[in-house]
Protein backbone atom coordinates (compact mmCIF):
# COMPACT_ATOMS: atom_id res chain seq x y z
CA UNK A 1 0.00 0.00 0.00
CA UNK A 2 1.37 3.26 -0.76
CA UNK A 3 0.39 6.88 -0.15
CA UNK A 4 1.14 9.95 -2.08
CA UNK A 5 3.02 12.78 -0.89
CA UNK A 6 -0.09 15.00 0.08
CA UNK A 7 -1.51 12.27 1.60
CA UNK A 8 2.35 11.82 3.80
CA UNK A 9 2.05 15.05 4.76
CA UNK A 10 -1.42 15.20 6.16
CA UNK A 11 -0.84 12.25 7.99
CA UNK A 12 2.86 13.27 9.67
CA UNK A 13 2.41 16.71 10.32
CA UNK A 14 4.42 17.85 7.81
CA UNK A 15 4.62 20.79 5.17
CA UNK A 16 4.79 19.76 1.54
CA UNK A 17 8.04 21.87 1.33
CA UNK A 18 9.81 19.51 4.34
CA UNK A 19 8.76 16.43 2.53
CA UNK A 20 10.06 17.41 -0.83
CA UNK A 21 13.72 18.77 1.34
CA UNK A 22 13.84 15.70 3.31
CA UNK A 23 13.47 13.47 0.21
CA UNK A 24 15.73 15.47 -1.88
CA UNK A 25 18.19 15.26 0.73
CA UNK A 26 18.04 11.57 1.32
CA UNK A 27 16.39 11.92 5.08
CA UNK A 28 13.27 10.13 4.46
CA UNK A 29 13.10 9.02 0.43
CA UNK A 30 10.02 7.49 -0.98
CA UNK A 31 10.63 3.52 -0.75
CA UNK A 32 7.67 2.50 -2.95
CA UNK A 33 8.24 4.82 -5.46
CA UNK A 34 10.51 8.07 -5.62
CA UNK A 35 10.77 10.97 -7.79
CA UNK A 36 12.27 10.10 -11.30
CA UNK A 37 11.40 13.46 -12.92
CA UNK A 38 9.41 16.27 -13.84
CA UNK A 39 5.47 15.65 -12.53
CA UNK A 40 6.45 11.95 -11.21
CA UNK A 41 4.63 11.56 -8.01
CA UNK A 42 6.47 9.61 -4.95
CA UNK A 43 4.65 7.21 -3.22
CA UNK A 44 5.06 6.30 0.46
CA UNK A 45 4.97 3.30 2.60
CA UNK A 46 4.03 2.96 5.98
CA UNK A 47 7.16 2.79 7.08
CA UNK A 48 8.28 6.19 5.57
CA UNK A 49 5.15 8.19 7.44
CA UNK A 50 6.12 7.04 10.33
CA UNK A 51 9.72 7.69 9.83
CA UNK A 52 8.69 11.22 9.11
CA UNK A 53 5.94 11.74 11.84
CA UNK A 54 9.19 10.57 14.20
CA UNK A 55 11.66 13.06 12.56
CA UNK A 56 8.95 16.23 12.95
CA UNK A 57 8.65 14.73 16.72
CA UNK A 58 12.25 15.22 16.91
CA UNK A 59 12.59 18.50 15.44
CA UNK A 60 9.67 20.08 17.63
CA UNK A 61 11.85 18.95 20.74
CA UNK A 62 14.79 20.58 19.83
CA UNK A 63 17.37 17.92 18.09
CA UNK A 64 19.43 18.79 15.47
CA UNK A 65 18.72 17.75 11.86
CA UNK A 66 22.53 16.59 11.93
CA UNK A 67 21.13 14.21 15.37
CA UNK A 68 18.05 13.07 13.38
CA UNK A 69 19.80 11.57 10.17
CA UNK A 70 21.71 9.96 12.52
CA UNK A 71 18.65 8.18 14.21
CA UNK A 72 16.63 7.42 10.88
CA UNK A 73 19.81 5.72 9.85
CA UNK A 74 19.71 3.71 12.60
CA UNK A 75 16.18 2.92 12.57
CA UNK A 76 15.82 2.20 8.69
CA UNK A 77 17.69 -1.39 9.80
CA UNK A 78 14.80 -2.27 11.79
CA UNK A 79 11.75 -3.41 10.47
CA UNK A 80 8.10 -1.99 11.61
CA UNK A 81 7.52 -4.46 14.01
CA UNK A 82 10.67 -4.28 15.61
CA UNK A 83 10.23 -0.22 15.66
CA UNK A 84 6.92 -0.70 17.48
CA UNK A 85 9.08 -2.05 20.63
CA UNK A 86 11.30 0.91 20.21
CA UNK A 87 11.39 3.92 22.74
CA UNK A 88 13.28 6.91 22.09
CA UNK A 89 14.67 8.88 24.88
CA UNK A 90 16.95 12.59 24.58
CA UNK A 91 18.23 14.72 26.75
CA UNK A 92 17.85 17.94 24.03
CA UNK A 93 21.22 16.26 22.79
CA UNK A 94 21.40 13.29 22.23
CA UNK A 95 19.01 10.19 21.40
CA UNK A 96 18.88 7.20 22.69
CA UNK A 97 16.79 3.82 21.94
CA UNK A 98 15.48 1.89 24.36
CA UNK A 99 13.72 -1.60 24.28
CA UNK A 100 12.47 -2.84 27.40
CA UNK A 101 11.24 -0.74 30.59
CA UNK A 102 14.55 -1.55 32.32
CA UNK A 103 16.68 0.18 29.53
CA UNK A 104 14.37 3.50 29.83
CA UNK A 105 14.41 3.51 33.51
CA UNK A 106 18.25 3.14 33.54
CA UNK A 107 18.44 5.80 31.14
CA UNK A 108 16.42 7.84 33.09
CA UNK A 109 18.29 7.26 36.25
CA UNK A 110 21.43 8.18 34.88
CA UNK A 111 19.84 11.78 34.34
CA UNK A 112 19.77 11.31 30.36
CA UNK A 113 16.25 11.20 29.06
CA UNK A 114 14.60 14.17 29.28
CA UNK A 115 11.27 13.17 26.82
CA UNK A 116 10.87 9.86 25.25
CA UNK A 117 8.56 8.82 22.16
CA UNK A 118 6.93 5.50 22.05
CA UNK A 119 7.49 4.66 18.89
CA UNK A 120 4.94 1.64 18.56
CA UNK A 121 2.16 4.63 20.02
CA UNK A 122 3.02 7.04 17.34
CA UNK A 123 2.69 4.03 14.61
CA UNK A 124 -0.87 3.08 16.66
CA UNK A 125 -1.61 7.05 16.14
CA UNK A 126 -0.76 6.86 12.77
CA UNK A 127 -2.80 3.94 11.41
CA UNK A 128 -5.47 5.63 12.64
CA UNK A 129 -4.95 9.01 10.80
CA UNK A 130 -4.33 6.98 7.70
CA UNK A 131 -7.69 5.41 8.22
CA UNK A 132 -9.28 8.57 8.86
CA UNK A 133 -7.73 10.37 5.67
CA UNK A 134 -10.38 10.32 2.82
CA UNK A 135 -7.63 11.31 0.16
CA UNK A 136 -5.51 7.64 1.33
CA UNK A 137 -8.94 5.66 0.83
CA UNK A 138 -9.46 7.49 -2.43
CA UNK A 139 -5.93 6.23 -3.45
CA UNK A 140 -6.78 2.24 -2.31
CA UNK A 141 -9.96 2.84 -4.44
CA UNK A 142 -7.94 4.33 -7.33
CA UNK A 143 -5.37 1.40 -7.61
CA UNK A 144 -7.91 -1.15 -6.84
CA UNK A 145 -10.19 -0.02 -9.80
CA UNK A 146 -7.11 0.57 -11.90
CA UNK A 147 -5.87 -3.49 -11.28
CA UNK A 148 -9.41 -4.50 -12.00
CA UNK A 149 -10.13 -2.42 -15.09
CA UNK A 150 -6.68 -3.90 -16.53
CA UNK A 151 -7.88 -7.43 -15.12
CA UNK A 152 -11.12 -6.87 -17.11
CA UNK A 153 -9.40 -5.91 -20.19
CA UNK A 154 -7.01 -8.91 -19.98
CA UNK A 155 -9.88 -11.05 -19.70
CA UNK A 156 -11.83 -9.32 -22.66
CA UNK A 157 -8.69 -10.05 -24.78
CA UNK A 158 -8.63 -13.64 -23.52
CA UNK A 159 -11.78 -14.48 -24.59
CA UNK A 160 -11.06 -12.51 -28.06
CA UNK A 161 -8.07 -14.38 -28.83
CA UNK A 162 -10.11 -17.90 -27.95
Amino acid sequence: MGYRGPTACAAAGVTYRQLDYWARTGLVEPTLRPASGSGAQRLYSFRDILALKLVKRLLDTGISLQQIRAVVVHLRDRGVDDLTQVTLLSDGLSVYEAVSPDEVIDLLADGQGVFGIAVGRVAQELEGTLAELPSAGLARTLSQARRSSSDEKALRAGRRVR
